[in-house]
Formats: C-alpha cells, sequence, structure tokens
C-alpha cells in the first residue's frame, strides 16, 4: 500500500509503478516506448490523449492493453457517421412501472477508448467532448458526474478524408496530448509478427489500482516548480502566436495561429509528471522540451504556405525550443 501522507515515498512509488506498468504493456505492444510513456504521463496529470497513426499501428490495442493494466473499468465506443450523442452519454427509457429511468451510456467509465473520433458527426463528438471538459453528462436537466478517474483516449487516422469530421481546434484543445503513431522500426517488425503469428496467449497483469491513480494525480499537483520553468512553458507557448513580440520568423511565415493559456497550463502539468516518472522531484526545462510537441502539435495552426512546402508543426516547434 502506497502512503500518500509522505510526498517524497508517493514519488519513489510512482517511478516504480510506472517501470512496471511499462514493462507489463510491453509484454503486449511492442515498440512505441514515446507514444506509452505519453499515455502513462496524460493519465497521472488527469489529462486525455488523442492517438493519430495510419491503420495497423495498434492504436486500439495499445489502449485496450493500458486498461487491463490499470484496475478500472474500460468502455471501447466505435465512432460511426450514424452514431448519435444518446448513444454515448444514454438515454432516458420507460422502466416496468412506466417511469423514466436513465440508462448510462458506454461514456461512464474510468478509462473511454473513442475509437476513430473524426469518423462521426460534430454534434456527436461535442457530446463526448463535453464530457471531457466538465467530467459530467446532462440529460434532460439532470446532472450526472462521470466517476473518478476519467480519461478519454481517441485513435484517429491521418489519411482517410472522405466520410470524415476533423476536429475542430477548440475541441482539438480539450486534449491535452497529441501522439503520433510511427511505423516500427526492421527489428520491431519482425518481433510483432512473431508475436502475433504464434498459439501463445500473453495475460496483462493489474499493476496500479483506482485509488493509486487519484493519489498520483493529487501528488503531480503538489509537486514545486521554480519560477524559471514556469517563465519558460509560458514563454514557449507565446513564441507560437504569429505576430506578437516572442514570435520567430518561421512562425510568422507559417502560423495562422498559435497555442491559448490551456498549452502553457498543460506543459506545466506534465512537466511534472515527466519529471516524478524520471525520479526527480521537481521539473526542469528538460521535461517541459520532453512534452512540448506532444503538448502543442494540435494548438498550433498552420497556414497554407506550410501545408503546401510541407513544413510540419513539428519542425517549428523545435526551432522555438
Amino acid at each position: 500500500m502506497i502512503d500518500f501522507s509522505d510526498d517524497r515515498k508517493a514519488a519513489d512509488a510512482l517511478a516504480l509503478k510506472v517501470q512496471e506498468l511499462k514493462a507489463e504493456i510491453g509484454k503486449v505492444i511492442i515498440g512505441q516506448h514515446e507514444v506509452i510513456n505519453g499515455v502513462i504521463t496524460s493519465i497521472i496529470s488527469n489529462g486525455h490523449a488523442l492517438l493519430i497513426g495510419v491503420p495497423g499501428l495498434a492504436k486500439t490495442l495499445l489502449v485496450k492493453t493500458i486498461s487491463e493494466a490499470l484496475d478500472m473499468s474500460f468502455n471501447r465506443i466505435q465512432f460511426t457517421p450514424d452514431l448519435m450523442p444518446s448513444d454515448i452519454v444514454g438515454s432516458e427509457i420507460l422502466d416496468d412501472s412506466r417511469n423514466f429511468k436513465f440508462n448510462k451510456g458506454p461514456v461512464f467509465a474510468n478509462i473511454v477508448l473513442a475509437d476513430e473520433i473524426n469518423r462521426t458527426p460534430p454534434k456527436t463528438q461535442a457530446a463526448l467532448l463535453e464530457a471531457m471538459q466538465e467530467k459530467t453528462v446532462t440529460v434532460s436537466g439532470i446532472e450526472y458526474r462521470l466517476p473518478k478517474p476519467f480519461f478519454v483516449l481517441a485513435t484517429q487516422n491521418p489519411i482517410e478524408q472522405e466520410g470524415t469530421y476533423p476536429l475542430p481546434e477548440a475541441q482539438l484543445d480539450r486534449f491535452m496530448f497529441n501522439m503520433i503513431l510511427d511505423y516500427p522500426t526492421f527489428e520491431e517488425e519482425i518481433n510483432i509478427v512473431k508475436a502475433t503469428t504464434s498459439s501463445q496467449s500473453i495475460n496483462v497483469n493489474k499493476i496500479v489500482s483506482q485509488e493509486e491513480i487519484i493519489g498520483f494525480q493529487n501528488l503531480v499537483r503538489k509537486v514545486p516548480v521554480s519560477d524559471n520553468v514556469y517563465e519558460y512553458a509560458v514563454k514557449l507557448v507565446a513564441k507560437t502566436r504569429a505576430g506578437r513580440s516572442l514570435a520567430s520568423p518561421l512562425v510568422n511565415d507559417y502560423i495562422e495561429y498559435g497555442a491559448g493559456p490551456r498549452a502553457s497550463q498543460h506543459l506545466i502539468i506534465g512537466a511534472k509528471a515527466n519529471a516524478l516518472i524520471n525520479g526527480k522531484y521537481s521539473p526542469d526545462i528538460e521535461d517541459v522540451q520532453a512534452v512540448a510537441k506532444q503538448v502543442l502539435r494540435h494548438r498550433m495552426v498552420r497556414n497554407y504556405k506550410a501545408e503546401a512546402e510541407g513544413v510540419s508543426a513539428d519542425h517549428i516547434i523545435e526551432s522555438i525550443y
């Protein structure tokens, strides 16, 4: 049992638990270390994550495996063009006594996998994103609280444009992290094929309990941060805003709109969590840089010139470190 009354001991326990968690996830997911670290960081930061990658990169399997290693309830919602808001949050039905009774939807779980979130219309997307922001659902004027902890891990395929509804920037901003899954290396792909074409079955053990996750979330909030790290994070976000005093020529040339204040908040929270995961009791500038791409890439709107010349958000972020 973790002693959360002693912050230092709890911080040491968090670092050990994360190592155990990564080892357990690694039994099923080969490679993708940066993405696994990002998902774990977002969970202990009490944030939501968006996973973007071409089909077949085990986005869904990754989320399912993480949910199995965490002792929490899990629901998967497959987003389709005909999905309705009530299919997510739930609806009122008539019971045997002919009274209305609220039938909870799949959003009432600790971990919700929103699979291919860009395949459903904005009205349905908004139903989930409201739950993400408020941690509540309102049906017929009655407010229902979602369970704690509550995370949405959404997946999105970047190459399928027809029949998709890209998330607007205001809704993307609800996600703490935006992580891009890349193809595995040659050696990793060999190991993946060996593991998935044999008769061997792998059991994933529960590593972290629901109470421990809540304790770790509270611990992250307590982590002290020096003024120079606060200043660095806020200045980094300010540098993404074209036409402002801190914007670089590259930002002025290629960025339409920069990141808002929520990016600064997530940079600091993410840096705190990253520091704890790596056995440190306080974050430094390197911890801010470690989460900067994941926090900023979906909050920067590139202009047509950037699209035409193939200048990525990651390239611009690297230039303003």
